[in-house]
């Protein structure tokens, strides 16, 4: 498993649910449960509450997450194919080894979140705060970052070629560290960058 920003261990659990399968999480709060090989295709989660729990082999496969919260969780070779997530709070969370095509994120607190490898690619995050998130080796190449704060965030070794990075807080990035190339920007991120290269811009 990958390790926590600053080698943090997981929280424990204390009660385990298995083959998930009827799952109706909305308006209910969870604490320390590890879910195992459960099946969420197809959930609508309306503000369902996760605190410290495990998902281990869970499919979220095109489901959709509104005002809901996955605080400080643990998620370990889950699928998120086509899952949307619109106003959640994702904060201190981990994943690892997880696949997310197609998955959409509009609005929400993510930060403190550790996405170490993660291929995001193609995966659109809209208005989404990634405050000090671990996106160390993230490949998000043709991914859509739009007005994402990612102030504080580790970005050492991260692809965002021909992404769409336009809004989002650069103040951190060091472009000789991470992969630009065809990357999208505004004017002012180019002025961010161009400044973090030790270059002068004058008329």
């Amino acid at each position: 498993m990958a390790d926590r920003k600053h080698g943090r261990p997981a929280p424990k659990t204390e009660t385990t649910i298995r083959d998930w399968d009827d799952a109706d999480p909305s308006g209910r709060t969870y604490a320390q449960v590890l879910f195992i090989d459960s099946d969420l295709t197809e959930v609508t989660n309306q503000g369902g509450v996760f605190e410290e729990c495990t998902f281990r082999g869970v499919r979220f496969n095109a489901s959709t997450h509104t005002d809901a919260a996955f605080v400080n969780c643990t998620f370990v070779r889950c699928s998120f194919f086509d899952t949307t997530f619109t106003r959640c709070k994702v904060m201190g969370s981990m994943f690892d080894d997880c696949s997310y095509n197609l998955m959409k994120v509009e609005g929400g607190d993510w930060s403190f979140v550790g996405l170490p490898g993660a291929d995001l690619r193609g995966v659109e995050l809209t208005g989404v705060r990634l405050r000090e998130a671990d996106l160390t080796g993230l490949r998000a190449s043709k991914a859509s970052l739009r007005d994402v704060d990612l102030s504080g965030a580790w970005m050492h070794q991260a692809d965002f070629s021909g992404a769409d990075l336009r809004g989002s807080d650069l103040s951190t990035l060091d472009p000789l560290t991470v992969e630009l190339k065809n990357a999208i920007v505004d004017l002012t991120q180019a002025m961010v960058i161009t400044t973090s290269l030790g270059l002068e811009v004058r008329p």
